[in-house]
């Protein structure tokens, strides 16, 4: 190559390589939590094990641990790895102030799990819990997960479930709410989710808290999805977080049946089978919490300005039906199909969000905004919306998300 062709393509390089620099993305300052219930037993504590978890995207784990030196052992096994524990283990509950003061310096140590779905008849004593713990170790959450709206009252402990989740932001010292909800069925969604999403996203803002939900990753009961295929995640995670939420647990990461049961737990399939092996939802919670990752940008710290459901005939009970949209965008329909439009804002910007509530077919979206709308794509890459045809399939409980610039005239 003479030099006139070499000084050609060094110019050509240093253009694409500019092009390439200019590439606008989401910000990569925080991430999402992700948080693995029931993750990995005692009796698999190893560094393959938790590098393993570590690998599918995972941020947190937890599960309970027979004692406080099975919990030892794994947490020093995650420091190895890089991960964080929420600590779950007896001596937690009869020894607080000892087992905080054992734990709070260690640095895989994240927060402290109190209890999952109390009556509101043990806020006090669980108020009392994370006191006791805090009194040693300010520094790390107490984790307290709360029921579904459609728990009976009776186990509730009060008929209004408004009061049941204000009343935990009341009296336990919580650094954030959280509850579980799975709503996905082999042919539908349940019908009170979007009902439970709304309460508990303005309550948490009463309160002045953020919150976390879940994504089902493996068979709940008969009536649940079977396999937890990537469309139904999607719809779980990016509902989600369309209504706020500040952290993702999935539910769960290891088989919670037993291994005489092994064969059958098999065919329905957590991430990793009562048996210790992969199953193919291992892989599609790697590509979720790599999607959560990439956006983590835009939804971590984001504020919830409204959200809106669409298509024909009736809306899910307590949601309010989409009529207008921001200024920005000058056509947005669903074709009639039912899906959430949401409008969060962070720092400078609006984000919009639209989901396709239908996870088992596509459907047709199309959108057309002014010249200051851009596309946030799932690898975190940001483009003018206009490089896209206005019509587009939005894929089964997929999302399509768009960014633009808060007007403050």
């Amino acid at each position: 190559m003479n030099l006139k062709n070499n000084l050609l393509f060094s110019a050509l390089l240093l253009v694409c390589m500019q092009g390439i620099k200019a590439q606008e993305r989401v910000s990569t300052k925080g991430q999402i939590p992700i948080l693995a219930w029931y993750s990995i037993p005692a009796s698999e504590t190893t560094v393959a094990r938790y590098q393993e978890m570590k690998d599918a995207g995972i941020t947190l784990q937890f599960t309970g641990f027979p004692d406080i030196e099975a919990m030892q052992k794994a947490l020093d096994v995650a420091e190895k790895v890089g991960m964080k524990m929420v600590v779950s283990c007896p001596e937690l509950k009869t020894d607080p102030e000892k087992t905080a003061r054992r734990f709070m310096n260690h640095p895989a140590v994240v927060g402290y799990h109190l209890i999952d779905e109390p009556s509101m008849a043990a806020y006090p004593e669980l108020g009392n819990w994370a006191k006791r713990i805090q009194s040693v170790d300010k520094n790390h959450f107490c984790y307290v997960n709360l029921f579904p709206i459609f728990a009976d009252s009776s186990i509730m402990g009060t008929k209004s479930y408004r009061q049941y989740v204000s009343e935990c932001a009341k009296q336990i010292p919580l650094q954030f709410l959280s509850f579980d909800y799975y709503p996905v069925l082999k042919e539908k969604l349940s019908d009170r989710w979007f009902e439970n999403l709304e309460v508990f996203s303005e309550e948490a803002k009463k309160a002045g808290k953020p919150f976390w939900a879940f994504a089902l990753t493996t068979n709940y009961d008969e009536g649940h999805i079977t396999p937890q295929t990537l469309a139904a995640m999607r719809l779980q995670v990016y509902a989600n977080l369309a209504y706020g939420a500040q952290g993702i647990q999935y539910f769960t990461y290891w088989s919670a049946t037993s291994l005489a049961s092994a064969s059958v737990e098999d065919q329905r399939g957590a991430p990793i089978s009562a048996a210790g092996k992969r199953t193919v939802v291992y892989d599609r919670i790697k590509l979720m919490s790599q999607e959560i990752k990439n956006l983590s940008g835009l939804f971590l710290g984001s504020k919830v300005v409204w959200v809106r459901h669409t298509g024909k005939g009736r809306i899910p009970t307590g949601t309010i039906r989409l009529t207008s949209l921001p200024d920005a965008v000058k056509v947005l329909e669903t074709n009639g199909k039912p899906a959430i439009v949401a409008l969060l804002e962070n720092g400078d910007n609006y984000i919009l969000v639209v989901i396709n509530k239908d996870f088992l077919n596509g459907m047709d979206l199309t959108f057309y905004g002014n010249e200051t709308v851009k596309k946030v794509l799932k690898d975190g890459t940001i483009v003018p919306a206009s490089v896209y045809e206005n019509s587009l399939e939005l894929d089964p409980g997929d999302a399509a998300i768009y960014t633009f610039p808060i007007n403050k005239k």
